[in-house]
């Protein structure tokens, strides 16, 4: 059967002709606004044509896998599956509010070493469909709590801006009035740099979030830990950064995980908070989550403390960000790695 799911009204109306294209609308606004993944819930089509649809179609945002929740109820992760290929995706229920990270490639290419997502390298890349089926499985899961989605991270599996036409795609999907019409200022993409993207980026003004991976304040650091800056070093990167900055009047996000006795020292700190003197920018400070299959140690929490306080003393804004799903493998790959396991 076809899955109609991810295909907008005008696509739906070609793939069902020759109904009327009221009817395609009607479909369209029981699958994106109202959650519907079965026909016989669309009271307001004739129930002949109900019928008629469920034995050519199907609506399937994803397959759910797998299932964990924390211990503190605040963090849920699923794997779900999509063609035989798995991926994740992490409920985070704040006191600020609900937000979804997803995967926008199936594995990654990108070889950084600390991360699992890339431990068995790219499989493929993730349609516009599938990832607008990760946020709605995140959408159903919030408003059967009784609240709602309030803002999307593609922070996870893959590098979102080697798949950038789809991404762009399914950031255009999403603000539809007539699927989740959300805010493109409620999304964050991040990426580890790659440059020539980052301007592509820019340049459809589409006012997202942009986080940056940077997790090193020289080259020969970076270089070590991110394969990426080899092609694209800090003052390319850096440069890309102002420039959507400047075009987007959005403050770039540089992320920056913590590496025990690698990247946490207060020099580290120090040049850290040279590079991005001046820019408009902050810093999200992530204490390393161990993975099984690397070697690197957590921060303690006294460099932590150190490494936040000097940024915010000499005048870069940094925010610590809170540790959500140690006990449920929340760390980007964690769980796929252990289902193919």
């Amino acid at each position: 059967m076809k899955n109609l799911f991810g295909l907008t009204p005008a696509q739906l109306a070609a793939e069902l002709e020759p109904l009327p294209r009221f009817r395609a609308k009607q479909i369209a606004a029981h699958i994106y606004k109202h959650g519907a993944k079965d026909f016989s819930a669309m009271d307001d089509l004739p129930k002949a044509l109900r019928v008629e649809l469920a034995e050519r179609y199907e609506i399937k945002p994803a397959e759910l896998l797998s299932r964990l929740d924390s211990a503190d109820g605040l963090t849920t992760k699923f794997l779900l599956g999509f063609d035989g290929a798995a991926v994740e995706i992490v409920l985070m229920r704040h006191d600020y509010g609900n937000s979804v990270c997803i995967s926008s490639q199936v594995g990654c290419q990108m070889g950084c070493k600390f991360c699992a997502s890339t431990l068995k390298g790219l499989e493929r890349n993730l349609t516009a469909a599938e990832m607008l089926g990760e946020i709605f499985v995140a959408a159903e899961i919030f408003r059967g709590e009784g609240s709602k989605l309030d803002s999307v991270v593609v922070m996870g599996s893959g590098e979102p801006l080697m798949n950038f036409d789809a991404l762009i795609a399914m950031l255009k999907l999403l603000h539809e009035d007539w699927c989740l019409g959300m805010s493109y200022r409620k999304v964050t993409v991040s990426t580890c740099g790659v440059v020539p993207a980052i301007k592509k980026l820019r340049d459809e003004k589409i006012p997202v979030t942009l986080s940056i991976s940077l997790h090193a304040p020289d080259d020969k650091l970076r270089s070590a830990l991110m394969p990426i800056n080899s092609a694209f070093g800090l003052t390319s990167l850096l440069a890309a950064g102002d420039s959507f900055a400047e075009a987007t009047g959005r403050r770039v996000t540089y992320e920056y995980i913590l590496l025990g006795g690698v990247n946490d020292t207060e020099e580290h700190a120090r040049r850290l908070a040279k590079i991005l003197s001046g820019r408009l920018a902050n810093v999200n400070l992530i204490p390393f989550n161990p993975v099984n299959e690397r070697d690197f140690l957590p921060p303690t929490r006294n460099a932590v403390q150190k490494f936040f306080h000097f940024l915010n003393t000499h005048g870069i804004g940094a925010t610590v960000r809170k540790e959500m799903g140690a006990d449920v493998n929340a760390a980007c790959g964690q769980l796929r790695a252990k289902f193919q396991r």
